[in-house]
């Protein structure tokens, strides 16, 4: 127990040391791009490669890709049939934001170090789904549900393009086929990459501390307690779902049960603003869902490890 509370201890103080390094020395929002570029393209990548390294073939794990993006799509449905006499601006921010998870950027590393490479395999593979959705499907399902003029054309090639740019999504796609066709990953690439893939906790948690936000209107604080909310209801539901009704060994839905409690997207600010809602408090949405999905992680893994 208490080696699981020094690391998500460890957790906490890399994201002080970023947030105070936001506010004393890095306040130009460029430094937090240069961070975000580096890990989305390089080290998150990495550590894809390097966990699925060593991985042997099993194929009913592929019914994880579609778990991941089930739990990003029900919930962002199940928020637009019950917000219908909302106006459209807060139905846009609700669905925009109750779905999908930070997988990569949070997860991930928190997964990396409690579980293993393993752990991190089941990570990756709802996280395809998941990015099927976090990626454009949110933006794309919001805009057309809600018909929200956002200035932006979301045509299927668009889709597409955004899918294919991202370093990400293509690592995790050319990932699942390695798993597929059961094609070795040579021992050359996966020492090659171990010092990037032990790189990306530290990287993600500063980046996450840099990106904290507090500041907004004491007016949209109701907003933001009732999106954050919905995520851990419906979080609560997933967790629960995965956990105790999938044929699976305990460890997959143990990994599972944890990420069902992941925080807001960090894409999501961005499609909030696109859909003519307010980015800010997206922003600080996010931050705040954070706190929360570090609390209940640490918690269940306590209680896993037992």
């Amino acid at each position: 127990m208490s080696a699981v509370l020094l690391k998500a201890f460890s957790f906490i103080l890399i994201i002080f040391l970023g947030y105070g390094l936001k506010k004393l020395v890095f306040r130009d929002p460029a430094c937090h791009r240069i961070l975000a570029f580096i890990l989305l393209n390089i080290t998150l990548p990495a550590t894809v490669i390097h966990a699925f390294g060593h991985f042997q073939r099993d194929t009913s794990l592929l019914l994880v890709v579609l778990l991941g993006f089930l739990c990003a799509l029900i919930p962002m449905l199940i928020v637009y049939l019950i917000s219908h006499r909302l106006p459209t601006e807060k139905r846009a921010f609700s669905m925009i934001n109750v779905t999908g998870f930070n997988i990569g950027a949070f997860s991930l590393p928190f997964i990396q170090n409690f579980f293993g490479s393993g752990g991190m395999i089941v990570a990756c593979l709802f996280d395809i789904g998941n990015a099927f959705m976090v990626t454009g499907g949110s933006f794309a399902f919001t805009s057309t549900l809600l018909r929200t003029s956002s200035g932006e054309r979301q045509t299927v090639g668009i889709l597409l393009k955004k899918f294919i740019c991202s370093v990400p999504f293509d690592t995790y796609m050319l990932m699942l086929l390695v798993v597929i066709f059961n094609i070795p990953v040579p021992d050359t690439i996966m020492i090659l990459l171990e010092p990037l893939a032990n790189a990306n906790s530290f990287i993600a948690m500063l980046l996450i501390g840099m990106m904290f936000e507090f500041r907004t209107r004491a007016d949209k604080y109701r907003t933001m307690c009732s999106v954050i909310g919905l995520r851990l209801l419906f979080g609560a539901i997933c967790s629960f779902l995965l956990y105790f009704c999938l044929p699976f060994p305990q460890e997959i839905r143990q990994v599972l049960a944890v990420v069902a409690f992941a925080p807001v997207s960090s894409i999501a600010p961005i499609y909030t603003v696109r859909c003519q809602s307010d980015g800010a408090l997206s922003s600080l949405t996010l931050s705040i869902s954070i706190l929360f999905a570090l609390a209940i992680m640490t918690g269940l893994v306590l209680l896993m490890k037992s």
